[in-house]
C-alpha cells in the first residue's frame, strides 16, 4: 500500500503557475529584490496594441538607473495598490505619470517606491515584439500624454480589421 501524499498547494499547468493579484504582485516584488527578472502573462487590454492580452513580459528590477520616458513599467497602482503594467509618460520630483497605451486616462502620480520594474522584453506566440520598448518608446509617451496616439491606432485598426474581412 502506498502512503498518502498530501496534495499540492499550487499546481503547475503547462509548466506554468497561474497567479494574479496580490499574490502576483507580491511574488514578482520578490523576485526583483533579487535582483532576478520576473517572466509573466500579461492580462488585459490597455496596453494595447504594443502589449496584447496573452503576451510574456519579463521585468527587470529596477537597479542602475532610475525609469525613464517611454519605459513600460510594472508597479503599484495609486488607487488600491493592484499591479498594473502601463508606461511612464512624464515625471517630476513627485514621481511618475503612468498610463496604458489603450486607456483614455493616466493612473495619476506613482512614486518612486511604487515602481516594481522595468518591462524589458516582451514575447508575442513564442516571438519577440520589437515596437514599444525601443527609441520609438519616447514618441509613444507623447502621442499618449497628448491623446493623439489613440486618435492614429483606432483608424489603423479599424484599416487592419476591414483588411482581413477582405482576405
Amino acid at each position: 500500500m502506498k502512503p498518502h501524499r498530501p496534495e499540492p498547494a499550487l499546481l503547475l499547468k503547462k509548466g506554468e503557475l497561474s497567479l494574479s493579484g496580490p499574490a502576483l504582485k507580491d511574488l514578482m516584488q520578490a523576485v526583483l529584490r533579487k535582483h532576478v527578472p520576473f517572466r509573466f502573462r500579461a492580462s488585459g487590454f490597455s496596453m494595447a496594441p504594443f502589449i496584447k492580452d496573452g503576451d510574456v513580459l519579463t521585468v527587470f528590477p529596477v537597479i542602475d538607473s532610475p525609469p525613464g520616458i517611454g519605459d513600460v513599467a510594472a508597479f503599484s497602482h495609486p488607487a488600491g495598490g493592484r499591479l498594473a503594467v502601463h508606461r511612464i509618460v512624464a515625471q517630476n520630483k513627485s514621481g511618475y505619470r503612468l498610463k496604458g497605451d489603450g486607456a483614455d486616462d493616466a493612473d495619476g502620480m506613482v512614486s518612486q517606491a511604487n515602481i516594481i520594474g522595468i518591462v524589458r522584453k516582451v514575447e508575442r506566440n513564442g516571438h519577440r515584439v520589437l515596437l514599444g520598448l525601443g527609441p520609438e518608446k519616447i514618441l509613444i509617451a507623447f502621442l499618449s500624454v497628448t491623446g493623439l496616439l489613440s486618435h492614429l491606432l483606432r483608424p489603423l485598426w479599424l484599416f487592419f480589421k476591414t483588411l482581413r474581412g477582405v482576405r
